[in-house]
C-alpha cells in the first residue's frame, strides 16, 4: 500500500529522474563514437568534460529563480530543453564542438535534476513519505536501460544521426507527462517567510565530502567504463555499453532496496559497508584481465555507491535543527555535486598519464575517503 502511495506521489518526479537517466545513459553508450569524431586524446577529452561542469554550475545558480518563475511548469519545461539538447552531440566534429555540446548538456541535465530534487523534498514534506530512494532508483534504471539499448543500436551499425532524434522524441513525450495539474505551495511560502538559518558547517562539510566521493565514483565510472572495456579489454564497438548499463542496473537495484537495508542496518553502517563494496569493485575493474570481470567490477561499484547519497542526506537531516535542514542539505549538495563533474575530468588526466587502470585505482581511493567523512558526520557534538 505504501509503495502505491510513493508511486502516486512521485509520478512527475520519477518521470523526470527516469528521463534524466535515459538522456545520460544514451549519451554514455555513444561516448567512444563522439570522442573519435572530435579527434581528441584522453587528456583533452577529460578537460572538455569540464563543459558539463560549467553548464551545470550555471544551471545551479539560475535554478531557484527559474523555479519561482515557472512554478509547476518547471519540470516539463526543463525536460523539453533537455530533449532538445539530446541532439547536440550530432554537431560534434572537433574539440570545440564537443566542448559546446557538453556545456549545453550539462546545463540541461542539471536544471532538471535540481528541479526534481527540490520537488521531491517538497513532496516528502507534504506526504510524510520517504521518496528519495525510489525516485533516484528510476534515474539508475533509466540510465541502465538506455545505455543497453543504445549499445545494441550502435553494435547494429546504426548511425547517431538516426538514434539521437528517437532519443529526443522519447524525452519530449516524457516531458509532456510531467505536467502537474495541482501543486501545493505551502513549502515555498514557508521557506519565503522564515528567517535565513545559520549553516551548520561542522556537519555540512563531512556530508558534502561523502557526496563528493560518491558522485566522483558514479560519473567517473559512467563516463570511462565503456572506453576501458573497448580499448583495454578487447571489447567490440558497442560492447563497452555493458559497463554503464551494469552500473545503472546495480544502482537501481541498490536504491530500490535501500529503504529496507537502512531500516535493518542503520544509515551509518549502510554507508560504510557500501563504500567498502565500491572500493572492491573499483579494484576489480582496475585489475580485470577480461571484460566480463570488468563488468562485474562495475556492478560492485554501482552497488557500493547506490545508497550513499540518500543515506548521507538522511544522516545530515538528523544532525541539524528542522529549520536549518533545507539549507544544510542544499549547501552539502552544492559542494558535493561538483564531484559529478570533476570525476570524469580527473580520470581523463590520470588515463592520459598512467592509463585507465590507474584511474580506477584512484576511484577506489576516493571511495575509501567516505569512511573518515562518515566518522566526522556521525560524531556526537561535544
Amino acid at each position: 500500500m505504501e509503495l502505491r502511495r510513493v508511486m502516486a506521489a512521485s509520478r512527475a518526479t520519477a518521470l523526470a529522474l527516469g528521463a534524466l537517466g535515459v538522456f545520460w545513459g544514451g549519451f554514455a553508450a555513444w561516448l567512444p563514437e563522439y570522442k573519435a569524431r572530435a579527434g581528441v586524446d584522453d587528456g583533452l577529452f577529460g578537460t572538455l568534460l569540464l563543459g558539463t561542469a560549467a553548464g551545470g554550475m550555471a544551471a545551479m545558480a539560475l535554478a531557484p529563480r527559474l523555479g519561482r518563475l515557472l512554478g509547476p511548469r518547471v519540470l516539463p519545461v526543463a525536460a523539453l530543453v533537455m530533449a532538445l539538447t539530446a541532439l547536440a552531440p550530432l554537431a560534434i566534429g572537433s574539440a570545440p564542438t564537443l566542448g559546446l555540446a557538453l556545456l549545453a548538456m550539462g546545463a540541461a541535465m542539471s536544471s532538471l535534476d535540481i528541479a526534481a530534487n527540490v520537488r521531491i523534498s517538497e513532496l516528502e514534506h507534504e506526504t510524510d513519505l520517504p521518496l528519495m530512494n525510489f525516485n533516484h532508483a528510476l534515474f539508475s534504471a533509466g540510465f541502465g536501460i538506455s545505455a543497453l539499448i543504445m549499445g545494441a543500436v550502435r553494435r547494429a551499425g546504426v548511425a547517431p544521426e538516426l538514434a539521437a532524434p528517437v532519443l529526443a522524441a522519447v524525452l519530449a513525450l516524457a516531458a509532456l507527462a510531467m505536467i502537474e495539474r495541482r501543486r501545493s505551495t505551502a513549502v515555498t511560502d514557508e521557506a519565503e517567510t522564515s528567517s535565513k538559518p545559520h549553516t551548520p558547517w561542522a556537519v555540512v562539510l563531512p556530508a558534502a565530502a561523502i557526496l563528493f566521493a560518491a558522485f566522483v565514483a558514479e560519473n567517473g565510472t559512467e563516463t570511462w567504463s565503456a572506453l576501458h572495456i573497448e580499448r583495454n579489454l578487447g571489447g567490440h564497438p558497442g560492447e563497452g555499453a555493458f559497463g554503464p548499463a551494469m552500473l545503472g542496473f546495480t544502482m537501481a537495484a541498490g536504491r530500490f532496496s535501500g529503504q529496507l537495508l537502512a531500516a535493518r542496518l542503520g544509515e551509518a553502517r549502510l554507508v560504510a559497508g557500501s563504500a567498502l563494496v565500491g572500493c572492491l569493485g573499483a579494484l576489480v575493474v582496475a585489475l580485470a584481465p577480461v571484460q566480463e570481470l570488468a563488468v562485474l567490477g562495475v556492478g560492485l561499484i554501482g552497488a557500493g555507491v547506490a545508497v550513499v547519497v540518500p543515506s548521507a542526506n538522511s544522516l545530515l537531516g538528523r544532525r541539524v535543527a528542522p529549520n536549518a535542514r533545507a539549507q544544510a542539505i542544499s549547501r552539502s549538495w552544492m559542494i558535493g555535486f561538483t564531484g559529478f563533474f570533476i570525476g570524469p575530468v580527473v580520470m581523463g588526466a590520470l588515463a592520459q598519464l598512467f592509463g585507465l587502470r590507474a584511474a580506477f585505482v584512484a576511484i577506489a581511493l576516493v571511495l575509501a575517503s567516505i569512511l573518515p567523512g562518515l566518522a566526522r558526520l556521525i560524531r556526537k557534538p561535544h
